[in-house]
């Protein structure tokens, strides 16, 4: 009697290998992570969102902010939590941007602004006097942020997509080159 499992009925049926417990629960969900929306359109959208995200003008958010948003999409986290981390002095400069440009939507009046009195406020005051001296300046943050985060993903979109494109065909072309 033959296996139906052999591909020819004289060969001996191929072993059946199991997965480890380890392999199941966590190299084949790393692997899933990594190799997850490698193409180039939807590498040049995780790049795209991923600097907007990590734009978002308020200390401490971004990881976050950029792993649930990823998970919900299902973009490449290694590629988003990176960009997060290499854009972190680009970020706190975007802060001071941002609460200046949503000062000028709003109005309002220049505060004395900066990340040091930021920190330093946070940390050696109540929750209470923090908001107070900058709350104002978050919401101004924020809404400059909230107005130009849409248009960011789509010019940054818009230019990575076709260098992407670019650089996909020409790394991974197959076809051979002619000899003159």
């Amino acid at each position: 009697m033959t296996d139906s499992t052999a591909p020819h009925p004289d060969l001996p049926p191929s072993p059946v290998r199991h997965r480890t417990f380890w392999q199941r629960r966590l190299v084949d969900p790393v692997l899933a992570l990594l190799t997850q929306g490698v193409t180039p359109d939807k590498i040049a959208f995780t790049l795209a969102l991923g600097t907007g995200l990590s734009m978002f003008p308020f200390l401490g958010f971004t990881s976050l902010l950029n792993l649930g948003v990823g998970l919900w999409l299902r973009l490449n986290q290694p590629i988003l939590q990176t960009l997060n981390q290499l854009l972190g002095p680009v970020h706190l400069l975007m802060i001071i941007l941002y609460v200046r440009v949503g000062e000028s939507i709003w109005g309002a009046e220049q505060i004395p602004f900066s990340i040091r009195v930021l920190l330093e406020t946070f940390r050696d005051q109540p929750l209470s006097v923090f908001l107070h001296r900058f709350g104002w300046a978050g919401v101004h943050a924020f809404t400059a942020w909230a107005l130009t985060f849409p248009i960011l993903v789509f010019l940054l979109n818009l230019i990575l997509r076709p260098i992407l494109r670019h650089a996909a065909r020409t790394l991974f072309d197959s076809s051979p080159t002619p000899v003159p």
